[in-house]
Parts: C-alpha cells; structure tokens; sequence
C-alpha cells in the first residue's frame, strides 16, 4: 500500500470535535509521546491505550475546529493510518497534510462507518469503502500538489525530495516531533 492508499480499523467520533478536545491545553507542557496520550482524553478517556498503529479516526462535521495545534502531529505518533470525517475545518485539514497524515472528508462518514469497521480509501482516485459492510463511494480527488505532499510524508520531507532541504534529512523530517515542531507545538 501506498501513503495514498490505506485502510484500517475505524474508531468514531460525533461531530464537532474542537482541536482542544483533541490535545487538551494541559498537555502542550509535555513532550510528545506524552502529550500524544492525551489525545481525546476530556472526550474519550483511555482511547490512547486502545488505538493501534493503523487505526483510522472518523469523525462528523466540524472536525478540527479551533486553533493550528499540532494534532496531526500527535495522531501520526500514536500510529493512527488516516482521517476520514464529513467535513474537516480548513486548518486543520492542511496541518494534517502538512504532517502527511491521509485526510478524506466522506458524506456521512458516521453513518456508513461503525466503531471496529474497517476502513479503506485511496487519495488518488477519491474510493473509499467500508470492508466490514461493503459500502463504499467515491469523492472528488484532492489536487495533485495535496496528494504529493501526503505521500512524501509531509511537506518538509517533500521539500527535501525537491532538494530545497538537505536530502539526508528526508527520513527525520518525517517525524511526528518536526511535524509537530513545523506547526508550531510541542
């Protein structure tokens, strides 16, 4: 599979989910694999304990509203393979891009998703499926420039594929803690 194309288990969340639902303020005083498992701990106390590299978050509408916290940073940490919600608010839909964190807004998505479900999208051609039930769709294809950024791994390792940063740096770059640095966090 590509960085493009991922599936994996489904965790769901309702609608509204503020970027300090996600990363609390108490835990921007940590490092990251700490402030990581405090992700959606005021919403879902423990979920850090259960999710799995792999796992995907689906979300409803307003997901990621509020200030450019670095949470993708902190989801790519705790292994999470993709967001799929139906609807991302803009910022926070570019600083997972930013982090190369695969992100699909899917009509919706917490209707056709169920906790435990599998999940499987592919960024380039805008499929999405749903293993577990068989029901899938297609949305429209993020511009070719998102889809780069997200399978470099982010947009400082794609800078360093362009050579406009030291190519040795690639593999760090990929990082959570310099996508996490990059969105001004942690």
């Amino acid at each position: 599979m590509s960085a493009l194309t991922v599936s994996g288990r489904v965790w769901v969340f309702g609608d509204g989910l503020t970027t300090d639902d996600m990363y609390p303020p108490d835990a921007m005083k940590l490092d990251l694999p700490e402030a990581a498992k405090q992700v959606f701990y005021h919403v879902r106390p423990g979920w850090t304990d259960l999710v799995r590299p792999g796992d995907f978050v689906v979300a409803g509408r307003n997901f990621g509203l509020g200030s450019s916290r670095p949470v993708a940073a902190l989801l790519n940490q705790l292994g999470v393979a993709a967001l799929i919600a139906e609807e991302f608010n803009s910022l926070f839909f570019r600083n997972a891009v930013n982090a190369g964190l695969p992100a699909m807004t899917v009509p919706a998505a917490t209707s056709v998703f169920h906790e435990g479900d599998t999940a499987a999208i592919d960024l380039s051609t805008g499929m999405w499926r749903n293993e577990t039930t068989g029901v899938g769709g297609a949305v429209p294809v993020l511009p070719e420039l998102v889809l780069e950024i997200i399978a470099s791994g982010g947009v400082l390792p794609r800078l360093a594929e362009q050579g406009y940063l030291p190519a040795e740096l690639a593999t760090v770059l990929r990082s959570p803690g310099v996508a996490a640095a990059g969105q001004g966090g942690i």
